[in-house]
């Protein structure tokens, strides 16, 4: 029976890198090892197998046959290698944690958050409520939800403004709901955070104007706009592909900023901590890390039990504007 030996991971790492550089000063480098100390890694791996590894042309390394028959195993090993180091030292959530989301953002921001989420914690379930801003809130004081993010003209105390954007007028291609008088306006619940800036807005305008919608779900509000049946106020980031942003020559009130807050207890649990990571991660990968963000709140590093807990500037969305903005 051959003799079992054991491979020091270390090594089949150095291989690789010296595979990816084409050379050892530059495997030395990403390696942050001196270059001594990776051609030594090398050689003790060649004398393990007893065969050269690369074939040396001046300063270039290329794989000898031997190192192509080791090439795609190393890979395996040194990848399974550093799955099962992420395993065992990586915390085991397992649970629930319960998302508050405003309609009017809930489809346009959180379906990549909730994906990449899932991919590191699959065996925590993201429990979603899609009510009003202020609704959400509320439920937070009670602690029927662990977080929130809420839709807000400012950041309330202890909120951290993830997002700020427009409000904008839209409309469906090709309407003229935006010519109508009265005004039709497809509107969020009574509950929702835009209602009383749009109506305003109109006000001061003297405009006259009439409800179309008035439904916490949007997807009424989206189909009203797009039938051309009605103009809807919306944060510009979340305006649908098929609605078209209305400019300043459609002759509506401009509307103000609105905020994307994110609101964590500072009693939150871990795992509720984690999805905000991923939450205000997911906005900086897409929006840029600075678009309108405010500092984080201090948070109080108390021991905390989790009561249902066991222990990457991508291009704003753009649309066909009728008119010049």
């Amino acid at each position: 029976m051959p003799m079992t030996r054991d491979i020091d991971i270390a090594l089949l790492r150095a291989f690789l890198a010296v595979v990816e550089t084409g050379g050892v000063t530059a495997a030395a480098r990403i390696l942050n090892r001196t270059q001594a100390a990776v051609s030594l890694q090398i050689k003790r791996l060649e004398d393990l197998f007893g065969t050269e590894l690369f074939v040396r042309e001046r300063k270039r390394f290329t794989l000898s046959p031997a190192g192509e028959r080791l090439f795609g195993n190393a890979q395996r090993l040194v990848a399974l290698n550093d799955a099962t180091w992420g395993a065992m030292t990586t915390p085991q959530f397992e649970g629930e944690v319960r998302l508050g989301v405003p309609p009017d953002i809930v489809t346009s921001l959180i379906p990549p958050v909730l994906q990449r989420f899932n991919q590191s914690w699959p065996r925590i379930n993201v429990s979603l409520s899609c009510k009003a801003s202020i609704v959400l809130l509320q439920d937070l004081a009670d602690r029927k939800i662990d977080l929130t993010l809420t839709t807000e003209v400012d950041c309330g105390s202890g909120g951290e403004t993830l997002l700020s954007d427009r409000l904008v007028w839209v409309g469906g291609p090709g309407s003229s709901a935006h010519l109508q008088r009265p005004l039709p306006v497809s509107l969020g619940s009574q509950l929702c955070r835009f209602r009383p800036e749009v109506i305003k807005a109109l006000d001061a305008a003297q405009i006259d104007w009439r409800p179309v919608s008035q439904d916490c779900n949007m997807e009424p509000v989206y189909a009203t706009v797009k039938a051309g049946l009605a103009v809807a106020p919306l944060i510009r980031t979340s305006v649908p592909d098929y609605l078209d942003i209305l400019g300043a020559d459609a002759g509506l009130p401009p509307l103000p900023d609105f905020k994307v807050n994110l609101y964590l207890p500072v009693n939150a649990t871990e795992i509720a901590r984690e999805l905000a990571r991923h939450i205000r991660q997911g906005i900086e990968l897409r929006f840029g890390p600075s678009r309108g963000r405010t500092e984080r709140p201090q948070e109080h590093h108390e021991p905390v039990a989790a009561a249902n807990i066991r222990a990457t500037r991508p291009r704003p969305v753009q649309k066909r504007p009728v008119a010049a903005e």
